[in-house]
Protein backbone atom coordinates (compact mmCIF):
# COMPACT_ATOMS: atom_id res chain seq x y z
CA UNK A 1 0.00 0.00 0.00
CA UNK A 2 1.18 3.59 -0.82
CA UNK A 3 1.53 6.02 2.10
CA UNK A 4 -0.61 8.12 3.47
CA UNK A 5 -1.39 11.03 1.49
CA UNK A 6 -3.88 13.74 3.42
CA UNK A 7 -6.61 14.53 1.11
CA UNK A 8 -7.30 18.08 -0.14
CA UNK A 9 -10.67 18.35 0.85
CA UNK A 10 -10.88 15.69 3.94
CA UNK A 11 -10.59 16.67 7.48
CA UNK A 12 -9.38 14.13 10.28
CA UNK A 13 -12.34 12.30 11.08
CA UNK A 14 -12.83 11.46 7.63
CA UNK A 15 -9.65 10.01 6.54
CA UNK A 16 -8.97 8.22 10.32
CA UNK A 17 -12.37 6.63 9.95
CA UNK A 18 -13.76 6.85 7.12
CA UNK A 19 -13.73 2.84 6.42
CA UNK A 20 -14.20 2.35 10.25
CA UNK A 21 -17.51 1.11 9.29
CA UNK A 22 -17.30 -1.28 6.62
CA UNK A 23 -13.97 -3.00 8.55
CA UNK A 24 -16.91 -4.01 11.13
CA UNK A 25 -16.04 -6.19 13.79
CA UNK A 26 -11.95 -6.86 13.62
CA UNK A 27 -10.17 -5.61 16.42
CA UNK A 28 -8.53 -1.68 15.82
CA UNK A 29 -7.47 -1.38 19.11
CA UNK A 30 -5.90 -3.62 22.09
CA UNK A 31 -5.41 -1.77 25.03
CA UNK A 32 -3.37 -3.35 27.87
CA UNK A 33 -3.23 -0.40 29.80
CA UNK A 34 -6.46 0.45 29.97
CA UNK A 35 -7.89 -2.79 29.74
CA UNK A 36 -9.79 -3.18 26.69
CA UNK A 37 -10.48 -4.77 22.56
CA UNK A 38 -12.32 -1.98 20.29
CA UNK A 39 -13.41 -2.95 17.09
CA UNK A 40 -13.65 -0.76 13.70
CA UNK A 41 -17.50 -0.19 13.86
CA UNK A 42 -17.60 0.24 17.38
CA UNK A 43 -14.81 2.84 17.62
CA UNK A 44 -16.68 4.73 15.12
CA UNK A 45 -20.16 4.24 16.50
CA UNK A 46 -19.52 5.51 19.93
CA UNK A 47 -17.00 8.74 17.88
CA UNK A 48 -19.94 9.87 15.71
CA UNK A 49 -21.96 9.23 18.67
CA UNK A 50 -20.69 11.32 20.92
CA UNK A 51 -19.81 13.69 18.84
CA UNK A 52 -23.04 14.48 17.55
CA UNK A 53 -24.22 14.47 21.39
CA UNK A 54 -21.94 17.25 21.84
CA UNK A 55 -23.17 19.24 18.88
CA UNK A 56 -26.66 18.91 20.13
CA UNK A 57 -25.59 19.96 23.53
CA UNK A 58 -24.51 23.10 22.41
CA UNK A 59 -21.03 22.28 21.06
CA UNK A 60 -19.37 25.28 18.63
CA UNK A 61 -17.18 25.11 15.66
CA UNK A 62 -13.38 25.47 16.99
CA UNK A 63 -14.23 25.31 20.97
CA UNK A 64 -11.71 24.07 22.78
CA UNK A 65 -12.36 20.89 24.87
CA UNK A 66 -9.79 19.79 27.07
CA UNK A 67 -8.96 15.81 26.97
CA UNK A 68 -7.08 15.03 30.56
CA UNK A 69 -6.94 10.95 30.17
CA UNK A 70 -4.61 8.21 30.98
CA UNK A 71 -5.13 5.50 28.60
CA UNK A 72 -4.67 4.95 24.42
CA UNK A 73 -8.25 4.16 24.01
CA UNK A 74 -9.56 7.10 26.21
CA UNK A 75 -7.41 9.47 24.05
CA UNK A 76 -8.69 8.16 20.55
CA UNK A 77 -12.01 8.54 21.56
CA UNK A 78 -11.84 11.86 23.23
CA UNK A 79 -9.84 13.57 20.71
CA UNK A 80 -11.84 11.61 17.67
CA UNK A 81 -15.09 12.65 18.77
CA UNK A 82 -13.92 16.49 19.65
CA UNK A 83 -12.40 17.37 16.25
CA UNK A 84 -15.30 15.21 14.83
CA UNK A 85 -18.08 17.72 16.47
CA UNK A 86 -15.92 20.83 15.36
CA UNK A 87 -13.95 21.14 18.17
CA UNK A 88 -10.47 21.43 19.09
CA UNK A 89 -8.47 18.73 21.73
CA UNK A 90 -6.07 20.33 24.23
CA UNK A 91 -4.12 17.48 25.31
CA UNK A 92 -3.53 17.73 29.10
CA UNK A 93 -0.93 14.79 30.09
CA UNK A 94 -1.40 13.49 33.77
CA UNK A 95 2.00 14.41 34.14
CA UNK A 96 1.51 17.88 33.61
CA UNK A 97 1.95 20.92 36.14
CA UNK A 98 -2.06 21.57 37.07
CA UNK A 99 -1.89 25.08 37.36
CA UNK A 100 -0.20 24.75 33.57
CA UNK A 101 -2.96 22.76 32.28
CA UNK A 102 -5.49 25.23 33.84
CA UNK A 103 -3.86 28.09 32.45
CA UNK A 104 -3.90 26.67 29.32
CA UNK A 105 -7.35 26.09 29.45
CA UNK A 106 -8.56 29.35 30.53
CA UNK A 107 -6.28 30.96 27.67
CA UNK A 108 -8.39 28.60 25.16
CA UNK A 109 -11.80 29.46 27.21
CA UNK A 110 -12.58 25.80 27.06
CA UNK A 111 -16.06 25.31 29.05
CA UNK A 112 -15.35 20.97 28.62
CA UNK A 113 -13.14 18.98 29.82
CA UNK A 114 -13.12 15.24 28.95
CA UNK A 115 -11.33 12.62 31.73
CA UNK A 116 -11.36 9.13 32.99
CA UNK A 117 -12.05 7.38 36.20
CA UNK A 118 -7.96 7.27 37.17
CA UNK A 119 -7.98 11.17 36.56
CA UNK A 120 -11.51 12.28 37.76
CA UNK A 121 -9.83 14.27 41.21
CA UNK A 122 -7.43 16.21 39.40
CA UNK A 123 -9.97 16.89 36.52
CA UNK A 124 -12.10 18.63 39.10
CA UNK A 125 -9.39 20.58 40.96
CA UNK A 126 -8.99 22.05 37.01
CA UNK A 127 -12.91 22.81 36.89
CA UNK A 128 -12.11 24.62 40.21
CA UNK A 129 -8.88 26.91 38.36
CA UNK A 130 -10.03 27.56 35.07
CA UNK A 131 -13.40 28.41 33.19
CA UNK A 132 -14.63 24.35 32.41
CA UNK A 133 -18.03 24.26 33.89
CA UNK A 134 -18.70 20.44 32.20
CA UNK A 135 -16.74 17.47 33.01
CA UNK A 136 -17.28 14.07 30.48
CA UNK A 137 -16.12 11.39 32.17
CA UNK A 138 -15.63 7.36 30.96
CA UNK A 139 -17.72 6.12 32.94
CA UNK A 140 -20.26 7.39 36.17
CA UNK A 141 -18.98 9.71 38.70
CA UNK A 142 -20.57 12.20 40.52
CA UNK A 143 -21.26 15.77 38.90
CA UNK A 144 -20.12 14.51 35.27
CA UNK A 145 -21.70 13.19 31.95
CA UNK A 146 -20.99 9.61 31.56
CA UNK A 147 -19.35 9.31 27.68
CA UNK A 148 -21.34 6.35 26.91
CA UNK A 149 -24.76 8.20 27.81
CA UNK A 150 -24.05 10.34 24.70
CA UNK A 151 -23.89 7.52 22.39
CA UNK A 152 -26.85 6.26 23.75
CA UNK A 153 -28.43 10.46 22.04
CA UNK A 154 -30.23 10.57 18.58
CA UNK A 155 -27.61 11.22 15.93
CA UNK A 156 -27.70 14.69 14.45
CA UNK A 157 -25.59 15.85 11.77
CA UNK A 158 -22.06 16.94 12.43
CA UNK A 159 -20.88 20.20 11.17
CA UNK A 160 -18.67 20.67 7.67
CA UNK A 161 -14.87 21.10 8.49
CA UNK A 162 -11.89 23.29 6.36
CA UNK A 163 -8.77 21.16 6.97
CA UNK A 164 -6.89 23.96 6.24
CA UNK A 165 -7.82 26.20 8.32
CA UNK A 166 -9.97 24.52 11.01
CA UNK A 167 -7.89 23.81 14.11
CA UNK A 168 -7.55 19.90 15.16
CA UNK A 169 -5.16 19.70 18.47
CA UNK A 170 -3.46 22.03 20.33
CA UNK A 171 -0.26 19.87 22.63
CA UNK A 172 0.11 20.77 26.19
CA UNK A 173 3.00 22.85 25.42
CA UNK A 174 0.12 25.40 23.62
CA UNK A 175 1.35 24.46 20.04
CA UNK A 176 -1.65 24.70 17.91
CA UNK A 177 -2.48 22.09 15.00
CA UNK A 178 -4.78 22.11 12.01
CA UNK A 179 -6.59 18.99 10.88
CA UNK A 180 -4.24 19.52 7.87
CA UNK A 181 -1.17 20.09 9.92
CA UNK A 182 -2.41 16.21 11.93
CA UNK A 183 -2.50 14.94 8.91
CA UNK A 184 0.80 15.72 7.12
CA UNK A 185 2.37 14.48 10.42
CA UNK A 186 0.61 11.20 9.84
CA UNK A 187 1.35 11.40 6.25
CA UNK A 188 5.10 11.88 7.72
CA UNK A 189 5.10 8.87 10.10
CA UNK A 190 3.67 6.72 6.99
CA UNK A 191 6.51 7.49 5.05
CA UNK A 192 8.72 5.69 7.30
CA UNK A 193 7.03 2.69 7.15
CA UNK A 194 4.03 2.61 4.65
CA UNK A 195 1.31 0.57 6.90
CA UNK A 196 -0.57 -1.90 5.43
CA UNK A 197 -4.28 -3.58 6.64
CA UNK A 198 -1.79 -6.28 7.27
CA UNK A 199 0.00 -4.63 10.05
CA UNK A 200 0.08 -5.09 14.09
CA UNK A 201 1.42 -2.08 15.34
CA UNK A 202 2.61 -1.83 18.79
CA UNK A 203 2.54 1.53 20.69
CA UNK A 204 4.97 2.41 23.52
CA UNK A 205 4.70 6.07 23.97
CA UNK A 206 3.96 7.86 26.54
CA UNK A 207 0.85 10.17 26.65
CA UNK A 208 2.81 13.46 26.44
CA UNK A 209 0.71 15.98 25.81
CA UNK A 210 2.52 15.96 21.89
CA UNK A 211 0.92 15.30 18.61
CA UNK A 212 2.73 12.13 17.50
CA UNK A 213 0.39 9.72 19.43
CA UNK A 214 -2.97 10.71 18.09
CA UNK A 215 -1.36 10.82 14.59
CA UNK A 216 0.05 7.63 14.76
CA UNK A 217 -2.81 5.65 16.25
CA UNK A 218 -5.05 7.72 14.06
CA UNK A 219 -2.89 6.74 10.73
CA UNK A 220 -2.81 3.04 12.12
CA UNK A 221 -6.80 2.92 12.09
CA UNK A 222 -6.71 5.11 9.04
CA UNK A 223 -4.85 2.14 7.26
CA UNK A 224 -6.82 -0.83 8.75
CA UNK A 225 -4.11 -2.05 11.10
CA UNK A 226 -4.11 -3.41 15.14
CA UNK A 227 -3.12 -1.13 17.53
CA UNK A 228 -1.24 -2.85 20.62
CA UNK A 229 -1.35 0.45 23.21
CA UNK A 230 1.40 -0.12 26.04
CA UNK A 231 2.56 3.26 27.13
CA UNK A 232 5.92 2.65 29.08
CA UNK A 233 6.77 -1.02 28.46
CA UNK A 234 10.54 -1.37 28.90
CA UNK A 235 12.07 -3.28 25.77
CA UNK A 236 12.39 -6.52 27.53
CA UNK A 237 8.14 -6.18 28.11
CA UNK A 238 8.40 -4.84 24.83
CA UNK A 239 9.89 -7.54 22.91
CA UNK A 240 7.28 -10.04 24.82
CA UNK A 241 4.34 -8.17 23.60
CA UNK A 242 5.77 -8.11 20.48
CA UNK A 243 5.75 -11.48 20.09
CA UNK A 244 2.69 -12.70 21.78
CA UNK A 245 0.52 -10.30 19.22
CA UNK A 246 2.72 -11.02 16.07
CA UNK A 247 3.77 -7.14 15.68
CA UNK A 248 5.60 -5.50 12.91
CA UNK A 249 5.98 -2.43 13.15
CA UNK A 250 7.27 -0.65 16.78
CA UNK A 251 7.68 2.66 18.33
CA UNK A 252 11.02 3.58 19.25
CA UNK A 253 11.85 4.52 22.74
CA UNK A 254 12.95 8.16 21.83
CA UNK A 255 10.54 8.63 18.87
CA UNK A 256 10.22 6.88 15.56
CA UNK A 257 8.26 4.06 14.16
CA UNK A 258 9.96 1.12 12.55
CA UNK A 259 9.67 -2.26 11.08
CA UNK A 260 10.06 -5.29 13.36
CA UNK A 261 10.33 -7.82 10.30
Amino acid sequence: MMPLTPSATGALPQQVLGAARERGDRPALVDLGGGVVYGYRKLFTEVTRAASALVARGARPGQAVGVHVGTVTFQTLAVQTVVAAGGVAVLLPAGAEEDESARLLTELDARVLITGPELLDGAMRLVEASRVRQVVAFGPAPDTVDFHHLIDMDPRPLPEIDPKTQPALVTARGRVSTHRDVLTRMAEIDAEVALTESDVVLVTWPLDGGCDLPALVGLAVAKGCLVVAAPGLSQAEAAGTAHDFGVTVTTLPHGGIARTT
